[in-house]
């Protein structure tokens, strides 16, 4: 509990830091605290090369895809609770109901999650959070910020992901060791679920910044529209 708040802090501040940053510049209507979010860009990308990208690295190696595809599958199970009810929010029942239902069949004869029998029964899996929910009811998305150990994000989203935080499941794992362990399992096998993408990044991108921030704004445009987004939401 006490790790979950400390991240929903974090990110408020960092979420003030990029309004003040947005304040000293205006490099763009999409991303007025450029200066800022580059200097945390640049941070990130340091963390990254020196520490999570290794640590990734080597957890691919030492771990067989099986086993891979188990440490996926339980923390996606994990998620599906709040999926649905961020389903529920946006008044999609039906898919809020088939998210709750993977998560009982996932969590009984996928073992915890780690086998996902629920695809294997045609339930699909859906990809929603509380940005999404805030995005449903008409909130734009702001300028766009890059958080400290986050990421891309928008001011939309990066209240959503204060939310996120307070209800991920795992912050409320009382035994610190095993939180902690289970957070850092977490960040590493995502990590290394992106390792492929890394060189495909790098030959494409002239500006990694750019490359990364546009990506980011049309990929979550899409999410919130289910994928059908209006010809034009610069407006929002």
């Amino acid at each position: 509990m006490g790790k979950g708040l400390l991240q929903v802090r974090l990110v408020t501040m960092a979420l003030a830091l990029g309004v003040l940053g947005g304040c000293a510049t205006s490099a763009s209507k999409k991303d007025p605290a450029e200066g800022f979010n580059r200097a945390v860009f640049a941070f990130n990308e340091g963390l990254d090369t020196v520490l999570i990208r290794q640590a990734a690295k080597g957890y691919d190696m030492a771990m067989p895809l099986p086993a891979r595809t188990g440490v996926s599958n339980f923390f996606g199970n994990i998620a599906d609770i709040f999926i649905g009810v961020n389903n529920l929010l946006q008044g999609k029942g039906s898919q809020a109901a088939s998210d709750e239902g993977r998560f009982l069949i996932n969590s009984t004869v996928g073992i915890l999650g780690f086998f996902d029998v629920a695809s294997e029964m045609g339930m699909d899996k859906h990809n929603e959070d509380f940005g999404q929910t805030f995005g449903r009811w008409g909130a734009g998305p702001g300028a766009y910020v890059v958080l400290p150990f986050f990421g891309p994000r928008d001011v939309r989203d990066t209240g959503g992901l204060v939310l996120d935080l307070a209800t991920d499941p795992i912050g409320y794992v009382t035994n610190i060791r095993v939180r902690n362990s289970l957070v850092g399992v977490r960040v590493i096998n995502d990590r290394a679920a992106l390792l492929p993408a890394d060189k495909v990044i790098e030959e494409a991108a002239l500006d990694k910044y750019s490359y990364l921030r546009d990506a980011y704004l049309q990929r979550r445009q899409s999410l919130v529209y289910d994928g059908n987004p209006p010809p034009d939401t610069d407006s929002e």
